[in-house]
């Protein structure tokens, strides 16, 4: 075995946040590096200097200094927060930076670290069925800009879209035309995990993406570049000009938010979130269908334990339900 390397450990993290900025999500990287700001916060406070301590004299009970100190924020951040710190360690080990008993880590998290309540998902259902009546209209309403009238076909598909395929927001905002099989009513996908995936497209929202191109025919006709390689949602600002620009995730949320502003009022913005829509789209399944293993591989989850969490019933349903079986008799 080669001789171990001994860099600091300021900059064994450096190393490791920038191979999560490669392999992960933007979202996962922003919480990575959260969680590596407390870590340095609870090794400066039990006087390890990063910046002139050698990795390989980094001790193992370091993850529990970081337990203990994140006992002021939720359950489920305090895990979260471990994991990727318990992934630190496992980088050091992977890339022969310091010798870890990576057994004795996870030992430490179990004994150390709390678990978080399984909360059911909690949504506004009949509020995500306003707004899908309000998006449905965006394409009849008078505009004053032709960019207008395609941010609001736009904004319809893309609500549409993500209420009925239960696409992950950054999934949906990086479909290109090409992904789509119109025929078949299908994209594959590369998903949560860097997993490939089939999804599939109801006629209403295959309808509601035609429309849209449609409108942008001209658009991506004079843009020098085959159809197929076009993002399926695009810019349509100053910023963006003629050019045919995907949208970000930021842009899907700010999506969320204005048409949540217009259909329920200011108030109910951050009620709704473009994940509200795929709780939505995990209920109908199994609301529809009663089928468990039918909602999970649509939905995609790897575990069927997280499918189980929307398999729930309404207050409202409870009652009606009661009231039916106890008022009859």
């Amino acid at each position: 075995m080669p001789k171990l390397k001994a860099p600091t450990i300021a900059s064994a993290i450096d190393s490791y946040l920038e191979n999560i900025q490669l392999a992960r999500s933007e979202n996962t990287a922003h919480t990575y590096r959260y969680a590596i700001e407390c870590f340095k916060q609870s090794l400066t406070h039990h006087n390890l200097p990063i910046n002139s301590t050698s990795v390989i004299d980094l001790p193992e009970e370091s993850i529990g200094w970081l337990a203990t100190d994140l006992k002021q924020k939720s359950p489920a951040t305090e895990m979260l927060y471990l994991t990727a710190i318990s992934g630190f360690f496992e980088f050091l080990v992977a890339e022969r930076l310091a010798e870890i008993n990576l057994p004795r880590i996870r030992m430490l998290i179990h004994q150390r670290g709390r678990r978080a309540g399984q909360r059911l998902p909690q949504f506004p259902r009949d509020n995500i069925v306003e707004i899908l009546k309000y998006a449905i209209n965006l394409a009849l309403q008078t505009t004053a800009s032709n960019d207008e009238h395609l941010r609001n076909m736009r904004d319809r598909a893309f609500l549409i879209t993500l209420a009925d395929t239960g696409l992950r927001v950054h999934e949906a905002c990086g479909l290109r035309r090409g992904d789509i099989d119109w025929n078949e009513a299908r994209a594959i996908i590369v998903g949560k995990g860097n997993r490939q995936a089939v999804v599939r497209f109801s006629q209403r929202t295959l309808k509601a993406l035609k429309e849209y191109l449609f409108t942008r025919a001209s658009m991506d006709g004079a843009s020098g570049r085959p159809l197929a390689s076009l993002p399926l949602f695009a810019r349509h600002d100053k910023g963006a000009g003629k050019k045919i620009k995907t949208i970000t995730t930021t842009t899907g949320r700010n999506i969320v938010n204005q048409r949540v502003a217009e259909a329920l009022g200011r108030d109910a913005v951050g009620s709704v979130t473009p994940h509200s829509f795929r709780h939505y789209f995990v209920t109908t399944v199994l609301q529809s269908s009663g089928n468990l293993k039918l909602a999970q591989e649509l939905a995609r989850h790897r575990n069927i334990t997280v499918t189980q969490r929307y398999a729930h019933l309404s207050d409202d349903e409870l009652d009606q339900g009661y009231w039916e079986i106890f008022e009859d008799k």
